[in-house]
């Protein structure tokens, strides 16, 4: 993230300037003080032009779209739901390696695809280059509108 100092913050840095400069001389009068080196503050602002944004509006404009709907590019992480089952705790706790749990979906049942745990598709489970895959089976709502 590129930062530049606006009005507000130079006035800020100026204000804690006056601050310092000012506790250093109530330091300096104050005769309970019991060391007598004063350390003071300096803040300095700097520039580095690599990180300088200001620019023109030739200058590295990005292109207006014009023809997509920016909405195109949002990501959205879904879910498949398989199917679930219902155990006892000490069910659970009796696991073993290598033990089958039988979930709740028939093999030809279609499965939901979730969004924010809403379903907005089902489909069928398959095989596709060695991974799991969904192939739609319905769309239970139009997902253009």
């Amino acid at each position: 993230m590129k930062w530049l100092p606006s009005d507000i913050h130079l006035k800020i840095l100026e204000e804690i300037k006056s601050f310092m400069h000012q506790r250093s001389e109530t330091d300096n009068t104050n005769t309970d003080v019991r060391s007598t080196t004063h350390s003071a503050v300096e803040i300095q602002m700097i520039t580095l032009p690599e990180l300088d944004v200001r620019e023109t509006a030739s200058e590295k404009s990005l292109p207006v779209l014009s023809n997509m709907n920016p909405l195109h590019a949002v990501k959205a992480k879904l879910q498949v739901y398989v199917g679930g089952v219902e155990v006892t705790v000490g069910e659970l706790m009796n696991l073993k390696e290598h033990q089958v749990l039988a979930l709740d979906t028939d093999l030809d049942q279609t499965i939901d695809l979730l969004l924010e745990g809403h379903v907005i598709a089902r489909g069928k489970l398959v095989a596709l280059d060695g991974q799991f895959a969904i192939q739609i089976a319905e769309l239970p709502i139009s997902l253009k509108s």
